[in-house]
């Protein structure tokens, strides 16, 4: 379910003056398959400029956060965690033993939230659902 998003693309369609370190990290962001924390984004990003500071990484995100093109998760481990703004909604399962983030969307869950809403007399107007669980098997 891994959209990829061009965030330097937003960033100009938002009027974002994007330097040249801000194009690596918003590049980084958009390259990533996971929800990177600001370490691991200063990791990557360093691995491509190593200018980077990780100061400036806490600005960026918080930048693009504030623009509106980047969201910030909390999966309950303490870090904030990053992912590109999604062109579609979907939820998360997080696997509280290894951290792992698995992106899904499953109609069935969506038509009952609304229900749900409706019938405590509201209209649903946005959500974020995040299921916390551990693996059945470790086969897989």
């Amino acid at each position: 379910m891994n959209q990829k998003i061009d965030l330097e693309q937003l960033c100009a369609e938002k009027g974002l003056r994007i330097t040249d370190q801000r194009r690596v990290i918003a590049k980084v962001l958009s390259e990533s398959d996971d929800h990177p924390d600001v370490e691991l984004l200063h990791t990557r990003a360093a691995a491509v400029d190593p200018r980077i500071s990780i100061a400036t990484v806490y600005r960026t995100v918080r930048l693009f956060e504030e623009a509106g093109i980047l969201d910030r998760h909390d999966f309950g481990d303490g870090r904030s965690r990053y992912e590109p703004v999604p062109e579609a909604h979907h939820d998360h399962l997080i696997d509280v033993e290894t951290g792992k983030v698995v992106e899904f969307v499953d109609p069935e869950v969506e038509a009952l939230q609304r229900q749900i809403a409706e019938r405590l007399g509201y209209r649903l107007v946005d959500h974020r659902m995040e299921l916390y669980g551990v693996r059945l098997s470790r086969n897989d």
